[in-house]
């Protein structure tokens, strides 16, 4: 665990790379909305070990350090209420400037290092979240991967999709099938966005994947979709990194 000045505070991450003396590629890890656990630092120590050097922020570090919710069941639906009060407001925090923000100070962390353009990998709303970011620092930000990621296409002036101009990278889109938060005409509006903006893309749905399918620690999980998940992931990288 490493602690990473932003302009609003100190937000704690964690870090893992090749067990080696090497450089390596650098790869912003953006977690769902469950948060920084030992999940997430599972992934990231795999995604670690084929090379890269990999940051994983408690986004949510304006709220405190993680874990903020150590063992949530979202299966219970107490549980799950109490979960989505607590998360509500550290989610609105999370605009598009606070993200773009903070996202700078992650790159700087993995600047220092390791070499070369970022890739980065987001889920759920971390998925947004890394297009936020590779929006903001196009320079930096070389590919994108994200995973049943929703809320990409809204009627809101600020819609997501709306800032395909401003990317650069390669991006991958791995949707989950029937996702509510991401349905077959907003995935279809978000295509055309990319396409229109000379993004290098490509877009899959895993079908009879629900959303959180790459969650292991969660009753969407996935192990098949979460595996297709890793090798679409470690293609991109070792194309663009």
């Amino acid at each position: 665990m490493i602690d990473v000045e932003t302009p609003d505070g100190v937000a704690d991450c964690y870090l893992t790379r090749p067990d080696d003396d090497a450089p390596h590629p650098g790869v912003l890890f953006v977690i769902d909305a469950i948060g920084l656990r030992q999940q997430t630092k599972a992934m990231a120590d795999r995604i670690a070990a084929q090379g890269y050097v990999v940051l994983a922020p408690n986004i949510f570090y304006r709220g405190g350090r993680a874990p903020l919710w150590p063992d949530v069941n979202l299966a219970d639906p107490e549980a799950r209420a109490e979960f989505m009060t607590t998360l509500q407001p550290l989610a609105a925090a999370l605009t598009p400037q606070a993200v773009a923000s903070d996202g700078g100070a992650y790159l700087r962390a993995l600047a220092d290092r390791a070499e070369g353009p970022v890739g980065i990998t987001g889920y759920c709303m971390g998925g947004r979240h890394g297009w936020e970011i590779a929006a903001a620092h196009p320079d930096r930000v070389a590919a994108l991967g994200g995973f049943h990621t929703g809320g990409m296409v809204t009627d809101a002036p600020d819609s997501p999709h709306l800032r395909a101009p401003n990317v650069t990278a390669t991006v991958y889109w791995g949707h989950a099938d029937n996702d509510q938060s991401m349905s077959p005409e907003a995935i279809s509006q978000l295509d055309a966005a990319m396409d229109a903006a000379g993004i290098a893309h490509t877009t899959e749905v895993y079908e009879g994947a629900a959303h959180g399918y790459t969650m292991a620690d969660q009753g969407a999980y996935n192990q098949a979709a979460a595996e297709r998940h890793y090798a679409a992931l470690f293609d991109l990288f070792s194309r663009t990194l």
